[in-house]
């Protein structure tokens, strides 16, 4: 497996031990007995911290992909979530950020989901928002739950409810959820099954889970486009590339407390807005501010690329794409978070091949390969690339069009990855 590794980061730790000495000499008897019963239930509520285990980019919802009917506005949506890692205790984050006016949450339940609309009702609890059942969250703005014990297991499939007040004309939400949701009239939120809701294969308002974590755990984001959004893998199957990253580091013993934050928007560039805000403007809101980030994979730059018209603006759009990588690497440092930087992929024969194009494909890649500016490399254009013809993706593994890989492609992406780099 090609594998450059660059550099070693040292992460920082300011927890300090308590030792017997330091409490017989400190604390009462009373506090060393408290203490001493902590010591017996586990780790210390200091040693434990959130996590992100489940997060999706939020955008303005365009109008082909809007909630269908009977519409949001005193209806029920059940959403299902696949997470990365586990834990004894959760809260939900909820976005409103490209709306323009509040939405009214009534009610917001979470349960074990047993697929489709069906959830295990013994699971089935109310989040609350300041101690309410209810919340509005205003335009351009987010909300967080409060934490809840809820027995959460790796790669578990939730379903979170919602039953909706008023809501806005423009939604915020995820088009490219690749996982079905369902709309039901009137309040059902505590129904353990919703037959006769509309589907659709969107996600609205949801925007992340945390979970409480030793903390020696640590989620890794991905910053990309549809590649990583997951076009061409399978509906309801949550077998993207960062979900079979997930299953690894849960399935190998040094990475299990390792989770996985896909942030990839379909038809979302870098250096401009496309669909979705540019990433170099979203980097903040998606990267810096997840809960429990160690490390970074950057894959995206494609769409710049492919928009280009001719080669100088090609290779001007690859400089670009170069600064804006040292940009966001710098500040994902300054924050002790290692960057990993992944190839471009091959995209002859597509709908962006152009001849002028390949050359600053091939200077970008270039600079992430070899001017040290990443933590380490993940190579998938060497790894995608058609042997024969390696400026297209091999012929089993793109879904037709040349450009997005298909699910035994999403498969090989997954593999490819060297899972030393997350412990």
């Amino acid at each position: 497996m090609p594998f450059m590794a660059l550099k070693i980061r040292k992460m920082s730790s300011n927890h300090i031990p308590v030792t017997k000495s330091t409490l017989k000499n400190k604390f009462s008897l009373w506090t060393l007995a408290a203490a001493l019963m902590l010591m017996s239930c586990g780790s210390p509520a200091s040693e434990q911290n959130w996590v992100g285990t489940w997060a999706t980019s939020p955008q303005l919802v365009e109008p082909h992909n809007m909630p269908p009917e009977p519409g949001l506005t005193n209806n029920t949506l059940r959403q299902i979530v696949r997470v990365s890692i586990g834990g004894d205790s959760l809260r939900v984050k909820f976005s409103n950020e490209f709306s323009n006016s509040p939405v009214t949450l009534q009610e917001v339940r979470i349960a074990v989901s047993k697929g489709g609309s069906t959830i295990d009702a013994s699971t089935d609890q109310q989040l609350t928002f300041n101690q309410s059942p209810e919340a509005t969250i205003a335009a351009g703005s987010t909300l967080l739950s409060d934490p809840i014990a809820f027995n959460l297991q790796a790669r578990m499939d939730l379903a979170i409810t919602i039953y909706f007040g008023k809501t806005p004309e423009e939604v915020t939400g995820h088009p490219g959820s690749r996982t079905t949701s369902f709309i039901a009239e009137g309040n059902k939120s505590s129904d353990p099954q919703l037959p006769q809701a509309a589907e659709a294969d969107r996600w609205y308002v949801i925007n992340g889970i945390d979970v409480k974590s030793p903390e020696t755990a640590g989620a890794v984001a991905i910053l990309g486009n549809s590649i990583t959004d997951g076009r061409g893998s399978g509906t309801n199957q949550q077998n993207r590339w960062p979900d079979v990253l997930a299953e690894r580091l849960i399935n190998n013993p040094g990475t299990q407390k390792v989770a996985v934050l896909n942030h990839g928007i379909g038809g979302n560039c870098v250096l401009k807005a496309c669909l979705g805000p540019a990433a170099i403007d979203r980097f903040e809101r998606d990267v810096l501010n997840q809960q429990g980030v160690k490390w970074l994979i950057l894959l995206i730059g494609v769409n710049d690329l492919g928009q280009t018209p001719d080669s100088a603006a090609a290779h001007l759009v690859a400089d670009q794409l170069i600064d804006a990588y040292k940009l966001m690497i710098e500040k994902a440092h300054n924050k002790d978070i290692k960057v990993y930087g992944a190839t471009i992929l091959p995209f002859g024969e597509s709908f962006y091949y152009a001849s002028f194009r390949e050359p600053a494909r091939q200077k970008i890649n270039d600079w992430i390969r070899n001017s040290g500016h990443f933590d380490a490399v993940i190579d998938f254009d060497q790894g995608m690339q058609n042997p024969f013809n390696p400026g297209s993706l091999m012929p089993d593994l793109h879904t037709g069009d040349f450009l997005h890989p298909n699910e035994l492609g999403y498969k090989a992406m997954g593999a490819y990855i060297d899972l030393s780099l997350f412990k």
